[in-house]
């Protein structure tokens, strides 16, 4: 039997925008590595009876119910209350959750006072979780078969509280059932191509494995996602059709499940013991910005000319004023020039260069917004393509980013094998 969940955010905050709900996401993917499905995910305001007919009508619907939020000392936070009338509780003093928060006070200087003792006091019929993390503990309820478990929203707080006991919890008290997910990483092509490139292949899957496709900024994730009692055969399954699948769409893979463009491509270049600079216009630092995420990057990456204005590209990189004044910033003889200019002058064996229209404004009908162009130079050649991505300032930005270490990656490799 499917167990299913709901999650709910409380918070006037999430509501206005002031903050994303985050814990949501978080929440969803954890539970779903143990098998529990996240049947809906609603968001409410801090109001007594918003929280008890969010609650009640949740609890009719589904197994589980995850609360974040309202827990706080202030007399805005009414989420512990509500829900001790919910079920028909009366709040106690609980001895344990009220030395973790004298523990807590204690270490940070800060005097206990009435509103942080009311921390402690919970409602009896429920299990209560002392918040390593913070002050205001997690309560787990159960009724007619059914769990509910209250947290902070604080996500370092909820993080903690759901790892070290109601994740262990629900494995306890629900048989559930392997989930196992496996996912392919690709990049330069568009979703409706793979659909197209696996569409027999995505027919042909048992019932219990299914094919999701999550595109974003050019990259599209192809996730294999497997359910069923014996772990072992779900593994061999998601093999051989993992196995298919690189056969059908291998021409577009970086990578697997956690893999990034970023650390695919620094390690290629630190297994060469070679050396990486980019000159970047448009993209304002967003290449070395990505590459630097990854550690031991200055194993490889020596660093960055940001030549947002012409000057810098003249007087820094070293590319002609007439070149520009007749190509254009935005030209394939522009980005050769710079990436050239920033590999000699950083001393490097690679170099990314990108100069482009990133937009709102400033597009032209030869060069449109969007427009961009792009070069990675290694010691024997250059490798030069152009671009037109999108509209939005955002869009253009991160797919100039990512294509350049995506180009760079295939140039890698191409000179790994000849």
């Amino acid at each position: 039997m499917e167990i299913k969940t709901e999650i709910i955010t409380i918070g006037d905050e999430i509501l206005i925008g002031q903050i994303v709900d985050t814990n949501s996401a978080w929440m969803a993917e954890k539970l779903n590595q143990i098998g529990i499905s996240v049947f809906q995910i609603t968001t409410i305001t801090d109001n007594r009876e918003h929280i008890m007919k969010a609650t009640e009508e949740s609890l009719n619907r589904v197994d589980i119910v995850l609360v974040t939020g309202g827990l706080g000392p202030t007399s805005d936070d009414v989420t512990k209350k509500t829900l001790a009338e919910f079920f028909d509780s009366k709040l106690i003093l609980n001895e344990e959750v009220l030395a973790s928060v004298k523990k807590r006070l204690e270490e940070r200087n800060i005097e206990l006072n009435d509103l942080i003792r009311g921390q402690a006091y919970v409602p009896d019929k429920c299990r209560a979780f002392v918040n390593e993390w913070g002050t205001a503990p997690g309560m787990w309820f159960e009724t007619n078969g059914k769990v509910l478990v209250s947290m902070p929203g604080v996500p370092t707080e909820m993080k903690g509280i759901m790892e070290k006991y109601v994740i262990p919890g629900l494995k306890h008290k629900y048989r559930l059932p392997a989930i196992l997910h496996r996912t392919l990483l690709t990049y330069g092509t568009f979703e409706a191509h793979l659909s197209g490139l696996l569409e027999d292949f995505e027919k042909a899957l048992p019932d219990n494995i299914k094919l999701a496709y999550l595109p974003s900024a050019g990259r599209v994730r192809l996730r294999l996602t497997a359910k069923g009692d014996d772990e072992k055969k779900l593994e061999l399954l998601l093999d051989k059709f993992e196995a298919e699948m690189v056969k059908r769409v291998g021409e577009y893979v970086y990578g697997k499940n956690g893999d990034t463009l970023e650390q695919i491509t620094g390690d290629l270049l630190r297994k060469k013991g070679k050396t990486l600079a980019t000159a970047e216009s448009c993209t304002g630092g967003m290449v070395s910005h990505l590459i630097t995420t990854v550690p031991g990057s200055s194993d490889y990456y020596k660093g960055s000319v940001i030549s947002y204005a012409n000057e810098v590209k003249i007087n820094v990189l070293g590319v002609p004023e007439e070149v520009i004044s007749k190509q254009g910033a935005v030209s394939r003889e522009v980005v050769e020039q710079m990436a050239a200019g920033v590999s000699n002058k950083l001393k490097t064996d690679y170099a990314i260069a990108i100069s482009g229209i990133a937009g709102p404004t400033g597009g032209t009908p030869d060069k449109p917004v969007g427009t961009v162009w792009i070069a990675v130079k290694s010691p024997e050649k250059t490798i030069t393509e152009k671009f037109i991505f999108g509209f939005t300032r955002l869009e253009n930005i991160t797919r100039a980013a990512y294509t350049s270490l995506n180009m760079l990656r295939k140039l890698l490799l191409n000179e790994s094998f000849q």
